[in-house]
């Protein structure tokens, strides 16, 4: 029956669920949000610092995976793929490069704030507007010329794949080749993270030791708790989804079988990833003197207890 066939392609086709709908839909509303409220801040900052600029290229980033969102939520509803089985690479590879994309201008962001910390500097800036958009254009060259075709050309290339039913493409992770590429990315990400997160401990701490009392009262402190943000996202959207590769990859890619839970579970940890989106409206919200002033009374508060 048409009802037994619904209940197995559920469970063979794990994106088929109300909460990766409603996910979707945030994570597309908020991220809109944050894009335009980024947008307002940016025109205000040095167009000549490194972090300004990374930040300009993560907002780029979020707006092309967001472009792809509403045909992610088209098929949610639909249950049925319309666009093709090409196009369906592109917008499945598109969460992939979106959450390593991101990361990577993290990586930047938080290795500059650290040099600005330890070498006592004010900010790390180009020496000419023009080297910030040439440093960005020839970033953004490489990924469109070469790492976005790569990827959407290798990407579910190995299997046939039914036209209807797409982000179904985990057949090729049972390639040794493939299995390799993916431990030694889990492996670079996990530990980046630990050591980025060490530096910031070091740093907080430290700041802790010297400044005791009235850490809320100094602008460097604020900037050591905005680079945490940044660690959280990684911490809370990214890692999770690294950790579960490692199960993923060593017991459900065996499996012939549609019984196991493990593809519906990677599903559901591959849309966490796609939270960071919310990066720019809370970087916005952290910047605002309300907030800042908020945080500052519930301190205080909690001093007087």
């Amino acid at each position: 029956t048409r009802d037994h066939d619904d209940i197995r392609n559920s469970s063979c086709n794990p994106i088929l669920t109300p909460y990766l709908t409603w996910l979707y839909c945030i994570v597309f509303i908020g991220g809109l949000v944050g894009v335009v409220s980024i947008l307002f801040l940016l025109v205000k900052m040095n167009t000549r610092s490194v972090t300004t600029t990374a930040v300009v290229n993560l907002v780029v980033v979020h707006s092309v995976f967001l472009l792809t969102v509403p045909f992610r939520l088209i098929y949610l509803i639909k249950r049925t793929w319309i666009f093709g089985l090409p196009f369906c690479k592109f917008v499945s590879s598109m969460l992939h490069i979106h959450m390593y994309l991101t990361f990577l201008f993290y990586v930047v962001i938080l290795v500059i704030r650290y040099l600005i910390f330890f070498k006592r500097k004010d900010k790390v800036e180009f020496y000419r507007k023009l080297h910030a958009v040439a440093a960005s254009t020839g970033m953004w060259l490489l990924v469109i010329v070469i790492v976005v075709p790569w990827v959407v050309s290798q990407y579910g290339t190995k299997e046939k794949y039914d036209e209807e039913h797409c982000f179904t493409f985990h057949k090729e992770l049972a390639r040794k080749h493939v299995q390799v590429i993916n431990y030694m990315i889990i492996i670079i990400v996990i530990a980046i993270a630990v050591i980025l997160l060490a530096f910031q401990v070091f740093i907080i701490m430290s700041m802790v030791r010297k400044i005791r009392h009235s850490l809320l009262c100094h602008q460097e402190f604020w900037a050591q708790l905005k680079n945490l943000f940044f660690i959280g996202v990684i911490v809370i959207c990214f890692l999770p989804y690294q950790f579960f590769r490692i199960y993923y990859l060593q017991v459900v890619v065996r499996s012939e079988s549609c019984d196991t839970n493990g593809v519906f579970y990677n599903e559901i940890f591959l849309s966490v990833t796609a939270i960071s989106c919310f990066d720019l409206l809370l970087f916005v919200l952290g910047g605002s003197h309300w907030f800042k002033q908020k945080i500052i009374d519930l301190w205080n508060c909690l001093l007087c207890r």
